[in-house]
């Protein structure tokens, strides 16, 4: 059995230990039907995620983001077969014990595509990223709408305008230096933001990290996971994550992305989209993609411009 996780306290406690986690997670699948399966932990992920044998992964939310593991299996049974990538199918999912919420799904095959990167010829890159802008095609094409009552923020508008006011204490609490800091409000008011949005699926975390490759030397995208802070709204927003962390400030790799995507978007845009973003972090991005400018419009046209 798992105990409750509620708290900050809690969860520092009790996810990270796997003489708790694990033979809670044991149990679980005893009651799924999956017992004696090996049961092996992923390093990565916020919250605990076994694989179980090797056709099944199982996730594990606790209370305190019991929402997200609705989210995601609510999403990921509604992209059953809708992209032209694959995504985890459900196997089974619900509540567990103490607040716990599960989702058993399909494990994806092939490689994390970070880990992967450095080995991938270019040609092998550019192909990934046209993938990439195919796969985000079709998610953004979908009607959300059966959605709309599971995934935030439901007001898009009131969602930005929060997300605005909060800029600049949010980029100082994560230690960007003034110069920077005071380049926020002017750079916002600047740059418009569209008014009536397609409200689209976003994935909101379309990254490497997020992404699995065939391995053999084909290079191609065999799967896309982590649906748990998928987010309804404009279709640019999930262009963030795509240029700081699938195509890390490469232009052409980018280009080859939008041109398979079918549409462009002003670099500016994405900029002003990177320092709205939930989960922005400006000088952890500056730290990983190193680059020249020292102005926001610069990092607009380094980080997001096409060549």
């Amino acid at each position: 059995m798992l105990p409750p996780v509620e708290t900050d306290e809690q969860w520092d406690a009790v996810v990270p230990d796997e003489s708790v986690m694990h033979p809670g997670a044991e149990a679980l699948c005893a009651r799924l039907g999956l017992g004696g399966r090996p049961l092996t932990r992923f390093a990565e992920g916020s919250v605990p995620v076994y694989a179980v044998g090797e056709e099944h992964v199982l996730k594990l939310f606790p209370a305190a983001s019991a929402g997200d593991g609705l989210a995601e299996q609510r999403v990921l049974t509604f992209l059953e077969g809708a992209l032209p990538i694959p995504t985890p199918a459900v196997r089974a999912a619900g509540e567990y014990v103490n607040g716990w919420r599960y989702v058993l799904m399909s494990r994806l095959h092939g490689e994390g595509l970070a880990p992967a990167w450095p080995r991938i010829p270019r040609a092998g890159r550019e192909r990934i990223a046209r993938d990439c802008g195919e796969a985000l095609a079709a998610l953004h094409s979908l009607d959300a709408a059966p959605l709309a009552g599971t995934l935030a923020p439901g007001d898009w508008p009131a969602f930005l305008a929060r997300q605005r006011a909060g800029a600049v204490d949010r980029q100082r609490e994560r230690g960007l230096p003034a110069a920077w800091l005071e380049q926020i409000p002017g750079f916002l008011a600047a740059t418009p933001l569209p008014t009536a949005p397609q409200r689209s699926l976003l994935h909101t975390e379309f990254m490497r990290e997020h992404l699995i490759t065939d391995p053999t030397g084909h290079w191609r995208l065999t799967g896309l996971i982590d649906f748990e802070p998928a987010m309804i709204g404009d279709p640019a927003y999930d262009l963030v994550a795509v240029g700081l962390f699938t195509t890390r400030a490469d232009p052409q790799l980018l280009g080859q992305l939008l041109t398979a995507y079918g549409r462009s978007f002003e670099p500016r845009l994405l900029m002003a989209y990177t320092l709205l973003h939930v989960y922005s972090n400006l000088p952890w991005y500056l730290r990983e993609l190193r680059p020249s400018a020292r102005t926001l419009d610069g990092l607009a046209e380094e980080w997001f411009g096409v060549a």
